[in-house]
């Protein structure tokens, strides 16, 4: 470790190290066209020699030059000139930014940089500035609503992940998200820890990623763009080039700070009628049934702010001991209450430099979070460094090193679990005063609570019962390139992705519910991928009509994954979170991953009179968790693109730019480690944790196993019209993955339960649309551009193993998420209300009856997603605001069903007083010749919702999950750098930021619709959901 930091420290030492230069006898200065500021760090050269230098921080230059010559001034990012110097001692420049030539370039796979017309498949390209300004702490939100064809679905809480899939699922029990690519090398996107189901959300790997050291994103769709990634990029690859320094011109420094302020964007509407108890009766003794209902922890207990005096759980005693009857009333706030503001501080301050022979760039960020709920936070402080130099002219070395310190002292529990608060929140007395609560023990120093049969105080949970983590994290690359002749290069890069994450998980005591006896625990997981890669590059003209690209490599990628963990699942002494401190056996685990994939790939363009290219790539690759016999697999790509605009002459002032273009590619897909030979596992053979024992896994291996082959073809068009005032870029794709790896069931009499295989095929096949308009643009500075983005994608399970009728990807309670033949992906399928032949529900004595069959409920892929972004400017102001939609897709709601069961929100309150009647009909025949008429049966509304509402009766509380988001506002103001004459500040940029602040429509009550339940494929489920957070802010940048 010490060798590769110091091998980083020369590498910044030799890029920022001063270039000499020549003897002077022009002079000039060179200063921006936009802003009239100087441009330090212009190359002048003579043109077609090696003579020059660089303008100063004053933008100031001078050099000794041959009579009747020419100078060359560029600079990255600014319009190169040539100049005629003649009999001239003085030549000023002005350099006008070239931003045709940034935003046609874009960065492809294993990081070639190509011209987007070139192109014969989709990409999608964001700058810095669209990922913040409205930042968000975890960088992959920050693509909602932005990039057509991706879908992002976050989890609410401090550190949570985010879960990213590009045009739809492709692998049925797979991993389904996209590969992320760092300048160059692949990076760790994995869960570091929760699910859903009684978990805590540690986040993900790409979390870690530091929005201000990013340049831009580009996203590849699909197998077309990423097939020279391998197996990993079968879901789609998304690029991330970081700054290099290189855009600065001289050494500079920038600042940003940008501070947000969260609260709930939605919150459960509870009914505040009616208080805590059963049958309209309540009395408060004990708080676990020794009063009247006091035990019960559902709200149809008496009506509320009805004058009415009773016990409750904070009462005084009396002088005969007996608790003294207190107000009954209402507290609508006092889930609201509960939660505080949150508050998030980022600041970054940047040292960066370049010219044509070097560049470095220094970055340090300090992240500080405190979230929403009381006592949850988190620390994140980050360092990076980017640096390059050509140490010759034909050898260049650069490299990126990125370390992260992330920790939290507390992060939120989910799911159902009693340390999930928000279950609490869910469940509580609508006369409950939160306020009461803050105290979270008594005076003998026990828990103090509202009720102690089902639930603990939740500032006792957040207090006492505490989830921590503390990751250290590396990850970067050092390259070095030769330039063997003008047209030919060789390069070698090394990159490294390593983190070491250590959690942990403590229930005191004197916890009621979830551990009596107390817990502790401590997982810690140590990951390790180093890629190491040769690549050999050619760029020719041949003749002067064609032109050739040529590049060939190889990867080898291996990958480490250690886990260890410990836990007491007792304490010895109340309140010693050590797992020495166990009064019983404790219980350990330890798992070792190993995998490798060794990889040769080539790729190459040939063009023509540069409007036509016709691009072809092949990869294989060997993997170690594939058998000897089916562990090489290749997989080839071709495209083709042509300018017709340029290719016959079609392009006007009404017709700016029409490219086509198609593409066809085929990747596979390996496995996890494991699953070829069965392995011992230890455990313990009496159940008791005393006699230790190895044992064999219950699912038969199959050391047969092939990969899973997605094979994809796509045709779009690139069109721009009125001088690219108008610009559409469309898309259709059909991709369809076979052999998929699953573990299907067998019959325990085998002795096994389950066995691996290949087979299975799904679908994908869909329509993307980005659209840019530019509808105003006057002669005063104004201007007005939106861009809108559609992506419509048909999932279809097309089949399955012979024999299977379904395969269940997850479940919770009685609710199953599916792959069925025939449905799109991510089925949910359980138990729904009884019917007659005209689909009305069935009551019996007045209440709704379950129908004793499965039926499948819903489907949680959405028909399609989209985004409106308007951008308006003038004189350096700046609005625009970002709308995000998604339609269709379903949502099962366990808030929905806790809240009706336990008459608390607000549809509860119809019936109250004269019962309910439920909506369908009821049988008067026989049940072998039933006869319906329309139900006319009165029930109390007690009885009615815990009918109709119950855990294992789950289609009452799915939704249609369709919403649309006011996404993000920014309105922001960059101050002329000539108002700050001899101030060293320029650049300097105000704004004011939201994100998440209005969900402007949704079908789903009470929660946010657009949730997580987990990063995995198990989604359309919502167990207590924390609510996602509006934010609102600011953000100050400026350099000098």
């Amino acid at each position: 470790m010490k060798r590769i930091l110091l091998m980083y420290l020369i590498l910044f030492a030799a890029a920022m190290h001063p270039l000499a230069a020549q003897d002077r006898t022009v002079s000039g200065k060179v200063i921006s066209a936009d802003d009239g500021t100087a441009l330090p760090g212009v190359n002048v050269v003579v043109k077609s020699t090696n003579i020059g230098t660089t303008t100063n921080a004053e933008g100031n230059y001078s050099l000794s030059v041959p009579a009747n010559t020419t100078l060359v001034f560029s600079f990255i990012g600014l319009t190169t000139q040539e100049i005629a110097v003649g009999n001239r001692s003085v030549v000023d420049v002005n350099l006008a930014s070239d931003v045709q030539a940034l935003s046609e370039v874009v960065v492809t796979a294993v990081g070639i940089e190509r011209e987007q017309k070139s192109l014969g498949y989709s990409v999608q390209k964001l700058n810095n500035e669209q990922l913040t300004q409205a930042r968000e702490t975890n960088v992959v939100n920050s693509l909602s609503g932005k990039v057509a064809g991706v879908q992002i679905t976050g989890s609410p809480g401090v550190g949570a992940s985010s879960r990213i899939v590009i045009r739809g699922a492709r692998s049925i029990s797979g991993n389904n998200q996209p590969l992320f690519v760092v300048d160059g090398v692949p990076i760790s996107n994995g869960n570091f820890g929760g699910t859903g189901n009684e978990g805590v959300n540690l986040g993900n790997g790409a979390a870690d990623i530091n929005p201000d050291d990013i340049a831009s994103i580009t996203v590849l769709k699909g197998p077309n763009a990423a097939a020279l990634y391998g197996s990993r990029a079968s879901n789609g690859v998304v690029l991330i080039t970081t700054k290099s320094g290189a855009e600065t011109k001289g050494l500079g420094v920038s600042v940003n700070f940008n501070s947000t302020f969260e609260n709930p964007l939605i919150l459960p509407k509870y009914q505040n009628s009616y208080g805590q108890g059963s049958g309209g009766q309540f009395e408060f003794v004990d708080g676990a049934g020794g009063g009247v209902n006091d035990g019960v922890d559902e709200s149809w207990g008496p009506k509320l702010d009805a004058g009415l005096m009773i016990p409750q759980f904070f009462s005084q005693r009396d002088a005969s001991g007996k608790l003294i009857p207190e107000p009954w009333v209402s507290h609508p706030n006092n889930v609201k209450d509960f939660f505080k503001t949150g508050q998030t501080f980022t600041t970054n301050v940047a040292i960066s430099g370049g010219n044509e022979k070097a560049n470095a760039r220094l970055s340090l960020t300090n992240l500080s979070q405190n979230g929403m709920v009381p006592t949850t936070e988190l620390k994140r402080n980050t360092i990076s460094l980017n640096a390059g130099v050509k140490l010759t002219d034909k050898f260049r070395m650069e490299g990126t090193a990125n370390y992260v310190n992330s920790k939290s002292n507390n992060i939120p529990g989910y799911g159902y679990s009693g340390q999930n608060v928000m279950q609490q929140l869910v469940w509580f007395g609508r006369q409950v005063d939160i306020g009461r609560l803050k105290n979270y023990v008594n005076e003998d120093g026990e828990p103090f609570s509202w009720n102690y049969n089902y639930h603990m105080n939740p500032y006792f949970i957040l207090n006492e019962n505490k989830n921590t983590f503390e990751r250290d994290r590396l990850y970067g690359n050092v390259k070095l390139s030769y330039q063997l002749t003008d047209w030919l290069t060789a390069s070698v890069r090394t990159g490294t992705d390593y983190y070491n994450n250590l959690s942990t998980n403590r229930i005191d005591v004197r916890d009621l519910n979830d551990a009596p006896a107390g817990d502790y625990a401590e997982f810690k997981r140590t990951f390790a991928e180093v890629n190491s890669d040769f690549l050999l590059s050619a760029n020719k003209n041949l003749g002067e009509n064609f032109s050739l690209s040529l590049s060939v490599g190889g990867n080898r990628m291996t990958q480490r994954t250690q886990d260890n963990g410990v836990r007491a699942p007792g304490l010895t002494v109340p309140g010693i979170y050590n797992v020495g401190n166990s009064s019983v056996a404790q219980e350990a685990s330890n798992a070792l991953y190993r995998k490798q994939i060794n990889s040769f790939y080539g790729a190459g363009q040939i063009g023509f009179k540069d409007y036509l290219f016709l691009d072809f790539t092949a990869r294989n690759d060997w993997s170690s968790t594939l058998p000897k016999a089916h562990n090489s697999y290749f997989y080839p790509s071709v495209s083709l693109s042509g300018v017709i605009t340029e290719m016959i002459g079609l392009q006007s002032n009404v017709l700016s730019f029409l490219k086509v273009r198609g593409s066809w590619a085929q990747v596979g897909s390996d496995t996890d480690p494991y699953r070829l030979l069965p392995v011992f596992n230890f455990g313990d053979a009496d159940g008791w944790g005393s006699d230790p024992a190895l044992t064999v896994p219950n699912t038969i291996l199959n050391p047969e196993l092939k990969p899973e082959i997605s094979t994809s073809t796509e045709v779009g068009a690139d069109i721009r019209l009125f001088n690219d005032r108008v610009s559409l870029d469309a898309t259709y794709y059909d991709s369809r993955s076979v052999d998929q790896i699953l573990q299907i069931n067998i019959s325990g009499a085998s002795g096994s339960l389950a066995r691996f295989v290949n087979a299975g095929e799904i679908r994908n096949r869909g329509v993307e649309l980005l659209l840019n308009v530019t509808p105003l643009k006057l002669s005063n500075g104004f201007k007005w551009d939106v861009t809108f983005n559609f992506a419509r994608n048909k999932n279809e399970v097309v089949s399955l193993p012979a024999g299977i009728s379904e395969y269940n990807i997850g479940s919770y309670w009685s609710l199953l998420v599916q792959a069925r033949p025939g449905q799109p992906f991510g089925v949910l399928y359980g138990y729904g209300y009884q019917r007659d032949p005209n689909g009305n529900i069935i009551h019996l004595n007045g209440l709704p009856q379950r129908d004793p069959a499965l039926k499948v409920l819903g489907n949680y892929t959405p028909d399609w997603v989209g985004g409106i972004n308007n951008s308006f400017s003038f004189k350096g102001i700046n609005l625009g605001f970002l709308i995000d939609i998604k339609k269709g897709g379903d949502l099962y709601s366990m808030t929905s069903t806790w809240g009706r069961y336990a008459g608390v929100l607000e549809e509860t309150v119809k019936g109250r007083e004269g019962g309910i009647v439920g909506d369908g009909v009821k049988n008067i025949g026989i049940a072998d010749s039933p006869e319906y008429v329309p139900n006319d049966v009165a029930v109390t509304a007690e009885n009615y919702n815990k009918a109709a509402f119950d855990n294992n009766l789950a289609e009452g509380s799915v939704f249609d999950a369709s919403f649309v988001k006011l996404r993000e506002v920014k309105l922001g103001y960059t101050i002329p750098n000539k108002l700050f004459g001899r101030v060293p500040f320029r650049d300097v940029s105000l704004s004011v930021v939201g994100r998440n602040l209005w969900l402007i429509s949704t079908n789903v009550p009470h929660v946010d619709p657009e949730t997580a339940f987990s990063n995995s494929n198990v989604q359309g489920l919502e167990f207590g959901q924390l609510p996602s957070a509006r934010s609102v802010g600011f953000n100050v940048n400026f350099k000098f």
